[in-house]
C-alpha cells in the first residue's frame, strides 16, 4: 500500500473536533480589513463606467463585503440606477461597496453596436 492510499483511509477521521472550523474562522477574522473610501476621481471614473454597463457584458469587479476585499469575474445579469446595485451572476454588489470595475467582454449585439462606423 502506498503511502498516499494509507492516507486516505484515516481522512474520515478528525481527531479533534471542531478544529478546521475554528482554525478557518480565526483565518477569516485574522484577513478582515474596513472599507476603504474612493477619492473623487476615482468615484467619477466609476459613475462614467456604470452608466455605459449592460446585461450580458462580461465584468470584472473588485468591491466590498463582510469586511473583505473581493475580486469577481462573470457577466452582469443586472445593473439597477434606482436601487443603486448591480448583479454579477448569483452576487448582488452595493455601488457604494465598488472599488473597480473592468469590462473583459462584450455581449456579441452590443459588441456589434460599438465596433458600427459612427
Amino acid at each position: 500500500m502506498t503511502r498516499e492510499e494509507r492516507a486516505k483511509q484515516f481522512a474520515p477521521f478528525d481527531a479533534m473536533k471542531g478544529l478546521s472550523a475554528a482554525l478557518r474562522d480565526r483565518e477569516e477574522r485574522h484577513t478582515r480589513t474596513e472599507r476603504r473610501e474612493l477619492a473623487e476621481e476615482e468615484i467619477a471614473r466609476l459613475s462614467a463606467l456604470l452608466s455605459r454597463l449592460r446585461p450580458g457584458m462580461r465584468i470584472r469587479i473588485r468591491f466590498f463585503h463582510a469586511f473583505h476585499e473581493l475580486e469577481r469575474e462573470g457577466t452582469l445579469t443586472e445593473i439597477s440606477a434606482v436601487g443603486q446595485y448591480l448583479s454579477l451572476e448569483e452576487d448582488r454588489i452595493d455601488f457604494e461597496n465598488i472599488y473597480e470595475i473592468k469590462i473583459t467582454e462584450y455581449d456579441p449585439k452590443t459588441r456589434q453596436a460599438h465596433s458600427a462606423p459612427a
